[in-house]
Formats: structure tokens, C-alpha cells, sequence
């Protein structure tokens, strides 16, 4: 389950890192996902995309013959737009938690015609990963470490599975990412969401990741992906916000409250609301045997 959006909600008592609700209720199929992708994807102002940019940090550190582990693969992004670049010698393992994600994932890669022998995809928790020790040259956790409710125990597990000297690629967004839509959004978060006002801010991000890799990986390197929006079309930011499961804009009142306000913002602005992106990854090492 992978997103550029540094915000989840849920129902009253669950919020972006209760496995329950992100498996059958956040991210059941990639509807909530496309939602999200689809602004970034149309209104970036980088030329270069995310996936292909991504990519480029796995083919730095992956052997020609690696064995690759992706968790909370989502809908198969990251593979299906490199799939003209993914060298013959990989063999790919793909998990996520939701099983409408994995069932999208693989009929996607099949679709898209994805070389026989090279994917493997499953239902997996990063707490409790199903691979023997080393198994893998290099880990991916793409925008999903904050989802994870102990993050020790899910590193620790990329750990294991890494063979010594591995390398771990680790997405995520910084504190200001997104600050602008955080801004409108605000007014619609009531007191009573006081556990998704809890983690309106994720935990795991660009200024706090190394901390957190540190005790479990070396050589932690960080990369930015420079980048903002400028959006032009209103429904397509509403249909973002919407994806996002704000538990007080599930009352239509309150949607139609929301259109009005970015109706507003972007009239003001001469039709383009212009929005903060702060995004990277990390590379880290798996430490060497004694």
C-alpha cells in the first residue's frame, strides 16, 4: 500500500496504522490510490516521473541477479512503468496487506504482459514476513513505513530478510509536503477525530526517518525528489481530498462545503491551486556479518 499522501483516516477509533481498516476499508482495491495518483501523475511540475525516478534508485543498488522484495506493493506502480527497464535477472517478490491490492497487482502485471518467472506476489504483514533470513539483495517500503504500528519490528524484519550488505529503499514525505491542501483541509477535521488529528502527521518521514533506519541499517543515504502541483481541474482535487477518509467529510453537506472553499482558492488564484510537494527516499545498508 504505497501513497504519496502523508495523511489516512478511518472510522472513529482507527486511523493509518490500524490493519483492519487499511486492508478493507482504505485500501480494499487501489480506488483511494488512482484518486491520489492521478494528481500527482497530471499536475506534477517534474517532466520526470515518480515511478521511473524510483526505479532509478533500485537499478543503483540492485545486482543483475538480485532478489527483490516490495512491501505494500499497492497496484504493481512502481513495476508497470518500468517494466520496458527491468533486467531479465530479477526475480521480484511483491506483498502487501490488503488482498484487493495483491489481486490487483498481479492481474495488472498481467495485463500489462509482465515477463513469466519474474513476479511472485502474496498477502503479507511487514511485522511477520513469511522469508527466510537473507533472502533478498534489496527491500522496498515505498510510502508505506507509516502505515506500519511497530515500525521497529517492521525494519527489523526488512532487516533479517536482507542479505548482508542488502540494501533497503525507503519512500516517504517530509513535513511540509502537501501543505497547502493540509491548510483547506484543517476546518474539516472536528475535535471529536481526536485519533486521525493524532496522526495527521505521519511518523515515519524524511526528517525523522534516519533516526528510526539507524538502529537496524547503516550508510543511510538520503535522496529528494524535487516537485510541486498545479492543479487546474477542481474535481480532481475534491476527489483527492475525498480518497483521503477525513471521518467528517463522509457527511455530503460537508462535501459540498469543501468544493465550494476549493472553488474559491482557485478562482482567487486565476484557476491554479499551486501545492507544496516534499518527497525522497532513503538508501540503507544491511549491516555486514561479524
Amino acid at each position: 500500500m504505497s501513497d504519496q499522501r502523508h495523511v489516512e483516516a478511518g472510522p472513529m477509533g482507527q486511523h493509518k496504522t490500524d490493519k483492519e481498516y487499511l486492508a478493507t476499508r482504505q485500501y480494499r482495491d487501489a480506488s483511494n490510490l488512482n484518486a491520489r495518483g492521478s494528481l500527482h501523475a497530471r499536475f506534477g511540475t517534474n517532466p520526470y516521473p515518480w515511478f521511473r525516478w524510483l526505479f532509478d534508485q533500485v537499478l543503483a543498488i540492485a545486482p543483475a541477479e538480485a532478489r527483490i522484495l516490495e512491501v505494500g506493493c499497492g497496484p504493481a506502480g512502481l513495476w508497470l512503468e518500468n517494466l520496458d527497464r527491468l533486467p531479465s535477472g530479477w526475480r521480484v517478490t511483491l506483498t502487501d496487506l490488503s488482498e484487493g491490492m495483491v489481486a490487483t497487482a498481479r492481474e495488472r502485471l498481467t495485463a500489462a504482459g509482465a515477463p513469466e518467472g519474474i513476479f511472485t506476489i502474496q498477502t503479507t504483514d511487514i511485522e511477520s514476513l513469511p522469508f527466510a533470513d537473507a533472502s533478498f539483495d534489496v527491500t522496498i517500503a515505498n510510502h508505506m513505513l507509516y502505515h506500519v504500528p511497530d515500525q521497529p519490528k517492521g525494519l527489523s524484519e526488512l532487516q533479517r530478510v536482507l542479505r548482508p550488505g542488502g540494501a533497503l529503499l525507503a519512500a516517504t514525505n517530509g513535513q511540509d509536503n502537501m501543505r497547502e491542501l493540509d491548510d483547506v483541509l484543517a476546518g474539516f477535521i472536528s475535535e471529536q477525530d481526536k485519533q486521525w488529528k493524532a496522526s495527521f502527521r505521519h511518523p515515519f518521514k524524511l526528517e525523522n526517518g534516519p533516526e528510526q533506519i539507524a538502529p537496524f541499517f547503516d550508510a543511510i543515504e538520503t535522496l529528494l525528489f524535487e516537485d510541486s502541483l498545479r492543479v487546474t481541474d477542481e474535481d480532481a482535487l475534491l476527489a483527492y481530498c475525498l480518497s483521503i477518509d477525513i471521518p467528517s467529510l463522509r457527511e455530503p453537506a460537508q462535501q459540498a462545503t469543501l468544493a465550494a472553499r476549493i472553488h474559491e482558492r482557485m478562482a482567487a488564484q486565476g484557476g491554479v491551486f499551486t501545492i507544496t510537494k516534499s518527497v525522497g527516499s532513503f538508501i540503507a545498508r544491511a549491516r555486514p556479518e561479524a
